[in-house]
């Protein structure tokens, strides 16, 4: 024990401390009232005006991700009925400061009515990150400004400047580090269900994650080349938002497979299986920026027909991504996560920050590891690498080194970009801890650390 702590200290001198939080413009959905309740949702209008009080139609076209216009303007105050017409690919709402609401799929419309004050009115789509990619707008009278009256016109808190910790939050799941079984056979047919629940993304931060399989990252898939794989992907009807998913192993039309289904849709994704390697799929519905932060990506490995070897004691799977958070319960921050200088409130390996230096991978000392690596991203790029071992085995996007090559050279860390995957092997020389960072030392201190702990994790014994 003694020895650990020692170990440990001395990592601690490499890692930078992690940074505090960015600032960022947070929505909220549903919208609060002043009073904290949850304002009211309107039913939307019939096809005629409701009363002969209504002064004029207005209409708003949703595209994704936007609204056309984005300014209206009305002679004067009053109540008027606006039209939403979805020409986009995904469903869209159109809401307004007391709580009114109408919401259409895809190739339909809705009608609402709602009161223009002097001062006029902000609108914007409340589908969580549709109003940060650019769905806002305003209804103006007369030449005023809607949404002047400050941060909490649509009901909410006033914009949050970072995220607090909650000392009450729920542990988090450890995610199991072990890699997949190749599936048996030739043709598999794969259940992918779309969950949108609450995750514990680190010690005492809750996001409202948008998932694959309940887990983030999703469930890995291991298969061989030659094999055909049928997805079938599955949007239950309690889900908020359309989602779709994108095999980066796949050749496939984007207007395809990929295209989103909505809460209560399901549809097949199949593909053949042609080249080996560790590829990504995510969800591509807009924004993907968003889909993508927010927790929905996982791994496909794709072996060689005849296999990788059988010389290997252990496996993992390692996903490193980032996380952008929101405030506590809600979505991912899209404004954080768009920003063209990526600054991430925690990198993490497999989903929660610091999970495996809480409880370290156990390996046999001096047998072999393979890791099977893929940097999810969605904008930070990897240095992945591990204390005190040397990578005498990779394969990255299909380019190799091999153990015993003219020359001898090994690898000391392995460079991914957002998207890209690798097949690493290495071994631990003798019992001890060797940890598991990206080499970029700023992001060790935001929850991208954990350990491999060879035989009982002490040198000395």
């Amino acid at each position: 024990m003694r020895t650990k702590l020692l170990l440990l200290a001395a990592l601690a001198m490499l890692v930078i401390a992690a940074c505090s939080s960015a600032s960022t413009t947070a929505w909220t959905y549903p919208p609060e009232t002043a009073g904290g309740g949850t304002a009211p949702t309107a039913a939307p209008a019939s096809a005629e005006p409701a009363s002969a009080d209504v002064l004029g139609a207005l209409e708003v076209n949703a595209i994704d991700l936007g609204f056309e216009p984005t300014e209206l303007s009305v002679p004067k105050p009053g109540r008027y009925a606006v039209t939403l017409i979805n020409a986009g690919q995904i469903p869209h709402d159109i809401m307004f400061p007391d709580g009114t609401k109408g919401t259409a799929n895809a190739g339909e419309s809705v009608k609402v009515e709602v009161d223009v004050p002097d001062s006029g009115l902000a609108f914007l789509c409340s589908i969580p990150g549709h109003a940060d990619a650019g769905m806002q707008g305003a209804i103006t009278v007369a030449g005023s400004t809607a949404g002047s009256s400050g941060s909490d016109d649509h009901g909410g808190p006033a914009p949050a400047t970072n995220v607090e910790p909650n000392a009450n939050a729920a542990a988090y799941t450890l995610h199991p580090a072990a890699a997949p079984e190749l599936l048996p056979g030739e043709v598999h047919d794969i259940d992918l269900v779309i969950e949108e629940k609450e995750m514990t993304v680190a010690d005492g931060f809750v996001q409202k994650v948008w998932t694959f399989g309940g887990t983030v990252p999703g469930p890995a898939i291991r298969v061989k080349v030659g094999d055909t794989v049928r997805i079938h992907l599955k949007n239950p009807a309690t889900s908020q938002l359309a989602h779709s998913v994108d095999f980066h192993a796949s050749q496939v039309a984007w207007n395809d497979e990929m295209t989103s289904i909505n809460p209560g849709e399901e549809k097949l994704y199949e593909f053949k299986a042609e080249y080996a390697g560790v590829w990504m799929y995510h969800c591509g519905t807009s924004p993907a920026l968003h889909h993508i932060a927010n927790g929905m990506y996982g791994m496909v490995i794709v072996e060689p027909r005849e296999g990788l070897g059988e010389d290997i004691h252990h496996e993992f799977a390692i996903v490193q991504s980032e996380w952008y958070l929101g405030p506590q319960g809600e979505p991912a921050s899209l404004t954080k996560a768009a920003a063209a200088a990526p600054a991430p409130d925690y990198v993490v390996f497999n989903g929660v920050a610091n999970q495996y230096k809480d409880n370290p991978i156990v390996v046999d000392t001096g047998h072999r590891v393979r890791l099977f690596v893929l940097n999810a991203g969605p904008s930070i790029d990897s240095s992945f690498h591990i204390v005190g071992t040397i990578f005498d085995s990779v394969i990255k996007e299909g380019v190799r080194l091999d153990p015993g090559n003219e020359g001898n050279f090994g690898s000391q860390a392995v460079d991914l970009a957002p998207a890209q995957g690798a097949i690493i092997e290495f071994e631990t020389p003798e019992d001890g801890l060797y940890p598991m960072v990206t080499h970029a030392f700023n992001f060790v201190g935001r929850g991208a650390l954990g350990l491999f702990q060879a035989g009982d994790g002490d040198p000395l014994n």
